[in-house]
């Protein structure tokens, strides 16, 4: 039970953290274009562009370097 909630905290985790920099980024790339998202419609879409792109890359590399082990079959 333990591992379970370390694993769930772990992608909380993920989410927040990587999603903040992720956020940065894209945020600092339209700065440099002169584009303001903040406060607008923009930075939502934003925000669920990078969703999908967590959820892949925990399924395809982060979900296999947890703490829950899944039974083998």
């Amino acid at each position: 039970m333990l591992r379970v909630i370390l694993e769930l905290f772990r992608i909380i985790t993920i989410i927040l953290v990587i999603g903040m920099v992720m956020g940065f980024i894209i945020n600092s790339i339209y700065a440099i274009f002169g584009i303001n998202v903040e406060n607008t419609t923009g930075g939502w879409i934003v925000a669920m562009g990078i969703f999908p792109l967590l959820y892949v890359l925990y399924k395809n590399w982060l979900q296999f370097s947890g703490f829950y082990k899944m039974a083998d079959k």
